[in-house]
């Protein structure tokens, strides 16, 4: 089981793991920062690049283009949630592998299986249970990653919804950063180019990685200081069953918004 992290400056590219998730700009949604391609230049590690907003007409060149690029450089994969992505990339003679991760969608090996004529990975979704990840490891080949540590996208808009809100109210705010209260829960919000809504725990998979047999798991560095974050993960790379409790209560006294997600939460609504 491999270790990537999602990056929130190039400084982070020297901890203890074997690669990381870079987010481009103009392409990318719901990371940590956005970078130029030619920063893929100075890391020597495995580097999967997140191309995952959901493409226009106009940007079908410019996609074309970059995938075109990419070739250039030693990269593992392009994780993907648009399939212009997937229909683009097939067209092209790619040198790196192809990631289905479509956020909210990735959630059962039967689609899993039908990707993986074209994909070599799929991103499974937070959005469904442990005992679920542990099935779709069971009755599939392909590769799988999943973030066990971090924020959660949980919403995404093109309509810039704070930025309208401020306006319309006359209010001078220049924060990177808002929040939503909805009763006890404060949600963060970021209106850049899209307004991105993301959960009000940090996801702390520290026990069920002990319990996964996935190819990579994933941190997201999303809201997390560089030096606390420098600790999770080293806490992912050294736990196991005897230490597992101890570094669980480290964890949780670094963090007061630790949280299971949906790992032992069974949803209410059934397929007929």
């Amino acid at each position: 089981m491999k270790t990537l992290i999602m990056i929130s400056n190039l400084n982070q590219i020297n901890l203890n793991v074997d690669g990381v998730i870079i987010g481009l700009k103009s392409l990318s949604v719901n990371m940590p920062a956005y970078f130029d391609i030619d920063d893929l230049k100075n890391i020597k590690k495995e580097i999967f690049v997140m191309i995952n907003k959901n493409m226009h007409n106009s940007d079908l060149d410019y996609l074309k283009d970059i995938l075109i690029k990419l070739n250039d450089y030693n990269i593992k994969g392009v994780i993907f949630y648009d399939l212009a992505v997937l229909n683009i990339g097939r067209s092209l003679n790619l040198n790196y592998d192809l990631v289905w991760g479509s956020e909210h969608a990735t959630v059962n090996y039967n689609t899993i299986n039908t990707y993986s004529k074209w994909c070599n990975y799929a991103y499974v979704s937070n959005d469904i249970t442990l005992k679920d990840m542990i099935e779709i490891k069971k009755n599939t080949n392909i590769k799988l990653m999943v973030t066990l540590f971090g924020y959660l996208p949980i919403f995404v808009s093109k309509r810039h919804l704070v930025k309208n809100y401020l306006n319309t109210f006359n209010i001078n705010d220049l924060s990177k950063i808002n929040y939503m209260w909805d009763k006890e829960n404060t949600y963060p919000l970021i209106d850049s180019d899209y307004t991105l809504v993301y959960t009000n725990f940090i996801l702390n998979g520290l026990k069920e990685k002990l319990k996964l047999d996935y190819d990579y798991i994933v941190l997201n560095s999303f809201m997390i200081e560089d030096t606390l974050f420098s600790k999770v993960v080293d806490i992912f790379n050294n736990v196991n069953i005897k230490n597992q409790d101890e570094l669980d209560d480290v964890l949780n006294s670094m963090f007061n918004n630790l949280g299971k997600g949906f790992f032992y939460k069974d949803t209410i609504y059934k397929v007929k």
